[in-house]
């Protein structure tokens, strides 16, 4: 027998939880929120505006059908009268014009005497309650009486008309055997006696038995009780309004509101393309959240957040170190490449200086790559100094390697970051080339990436946005791991989704995903619809000015030659200061 064995089935989520990010997710839409309140509250005050003014005052009619016995309990009255029929006459034409000849209405205010009139039925009773509005209480008690009693009145006319046709139509019938009966007599009188007479009297008792049951049929329904009901609770003059007060109204219109409003709410988060959570990111890029920045109170200061006045920041970058550093992927290679999706990657940048900052502080020899070759920003954000450990800066080929067709990036130029507290890591500046793609698939920026294999050694490479250019997954089968920078709000989980395959398709793997709250104002740089703000520098190579060509020092490439000629001097050895070339700030 073969034994299976089949993984543990994974938890389900606990209910609370779910209902608590459902929650969550419902108040990022503050403004349906509110604006659903509002709305709200202005029907509210409507409804207690409008109805501070209207008084109600009810009256209540017990149905009866026409009977000969009341007290038979034979006879249901619910199989006589038809009450919903009753009803619609009770709110006819005919009962607002016998009601108006009583009260005095004009016939140009019939619509409006018959429009404050409400006739409901109590379930399974024989009772019509007249329920009247008005503006005055006097008024309304006057008007619900007067409807009532021409109701009545009109009930009354109607069963008197339909018993004096049945009667009529009895004495229709009467008459002419009444007429025969007599002559039928007087011809049973004068024939001798014989089967004549005996025929003719039998012809006679017929007559009168037909006769006597006209009569009683008559007599019958003259003895019939013909009250259509009575008044069992007469309309009085209410003491107070109808409505629930403008205070309560207001309470109402509230809550009306605030279920408008998470309903739109619901609506939009359904259809909302977005992620609505952390989850939704983490099953998005098959890959966990490692850190939420929190939102920086400097209002978008240096990149570097060690040492600034809001501690929070560095302590979440430090955590999404420790959480990288045991992840047995990124352990193998450390190599680590930060991109964002779309649009500007400012925080990317910061998310990969940190990073090698933390990285930095638990003793490892970090170097940060900045592969954005169409708007490099890093040298000139950063506090840097020429020099650092000559091994980042010893590639194969030297000045050779350009004058054989290679990319002139990287160039052996490096710079070293002060961390402060942290400590200090290497930076290989971007440099604007004439061909990114070759300059990053280049056999000299391979040899820099592959310093992490050195131990205690840890590369992290900055790269454009993954879906806006294709730098990034040309750096994805070098570096492996992939770390996403991203803010929630500003991402589709179909960019999320095809950022994963984008990665999964170029040999490399997501870590994780690092997200942030929208970017300051002042620091996205940026028009309308993610555009690039007037002035900024665009994505494509740009010469340098002759003036900043002349001002800035460039320094050599250390090769063996150099570093066995004790007398010639070195660039970058710490011995000197080098003018370090401004670097046009440009907006991610």
């Amino acid at each position: 027998m073969i034994e299976t064995n089949r993984p543990a089935a994974a938890p389900a989520e606990d209910e609370p939880d779910l209902l608590r990010d459902q929650f969550k997710q419902l108040l990022r839409y503050r403004r349906l929120l509110i604006a659903g309140v509002g709305i709200g509250l202005l029907g509210g005050v409507y409804l207690g505006v409008s109805t501070a003014d209207t008084y109600v005052a009810t009256a209540d009619v017990v149905l009866r059908a026409p009977t000969d016995d009341p007290f038979n309990p034979s006879l249901a009255p619910d199989k006589a009268i038809n009450i919903g029929s009753e009803r619609q006459v009770a709110l006819s034409s005919s009962i607002a014009e016998q009601a108006a000849k009583k009260l005095g209405v004009a016939d140009k205010d019939l619509a409006s005497l018959r429009s404050g009139l409400q006739v409901t039925n109590p379930p399974q009773t024989m009772v019509l309650r007249f329920t009247y509005t008005a503006a005055s209480p006097r008024e309304a008690a006057k008007r619900a009486n007067a409807m009532t009693a021409a109701y009545l009145l009109k009930r009354q006319e109607a069963l008197d008309v339909t018993r004096d046709k049945m009667v009529k139509g009895y004495q229709d019938q009467r008459d002419p055997v009444a007429k025969q009966l007599d002559e039928v007599a007087r011809q049973v009188n004068q024939l001798p006696a014989g089967s004549a007479r005996d025929g003719a009297y039998a012809s006679k008792t017929d007559l009168q038995s037909k006769v006597n049951t006209l009569n009683a049929n008559m007599a019958k329904l003259a003895a019939l009780d013909m009250t259509p009901g009575r008044v069992t609770s007469a309309a009085t003059v209410p003491t107070a309004p109808d409505g629930p007060g403008l205070p309560m109204s207001l309470a109402l219109g509230a809550a009306v509101g605030l279920a408008l409003g998470l309903l739109a709410a619901w609506v939009r988060l359904v259809f909302d393309p977005a992620p609505r959570s952390e989850g939704d990111v983490a099953r998005a890029l098959r890959a966990p959240v490692l850190g939420f920045l929190p939102r920086d109170k400097t209002g978008g200061g240096p990149l570097l957040a060690a040492g600034e006045a809001d501690p929070r920041l560095a302590e979440e970058y430090r955590s999404v170190a420790f959480r990288l550093a045991y992840d047995s992927r990124f352990a193998d290679r450390r190599r680590l490449l930060v991109v964002a999706p779309r649009g500007s990657s400012e925080t990317a940048a910061a998310v990969s200086v940190n990073l090698a900052a933390s990285f930095a502080e638990t003793g490892k020899d970090v170097l940060l790559i900045e592969a954005d070759l169409r708007t490099p920003v890093l040298a000139s954000q950063l506090p840097t100094d020429a020099g650092g450990r000559p091994r980042w800066s010893q590639m194969s080929g030297g000045p050779s390697a350009a004058q054989n067709g290679e990319s002139d990036w990287p160039d052996g130029r490096q710079l070293v970051v002060d961390a402060g507290e942290s400590g200090a890591f290497d930076l290989i500046p971007g440099e604007r080339v004439r061909n990114v793609a070759r300059a990053l698939t280049s056999p000299r920026a391979t040899r820099l990436i592959s310093e992490a294999d050195s131990p205690n050694s840890t590369v992290v490479v900055l790269a454009p946005p993954v879906l806006s250019y294709a730098d990034a997954l040309a750096l994805v089968d070098r570096v492996d791991g992939v770390l996403v920078v991203c803010d929630p709000r500003a991402v589709h989980r179909s960019d999320l989704s095809r950022i994963r395959e984008l990665i999964s398709g170029a040999g490399g793997t997501v870590l994780g995903a690092v997200l942030h709250t929208p970017l300051p104002d002042a620091k996205r740089g940026r028009g309308k619809g993610g555009a690039p703000a007037k002035g900024a520098p665009t994505g494509g190579p740009a010469p340098a000015p002759a003036a900043e060509a002349a001002a800035r020092t460039e320094p050599q490439p250390l090769t063996r030659e150099s570093a066995e000629e004790p007398d010639q001097h070195i660039p970058g050895d710490g011995t000197d200061t080098v003018a370090l070339r401004t670097v046009r700030q440009g907006r991610r």
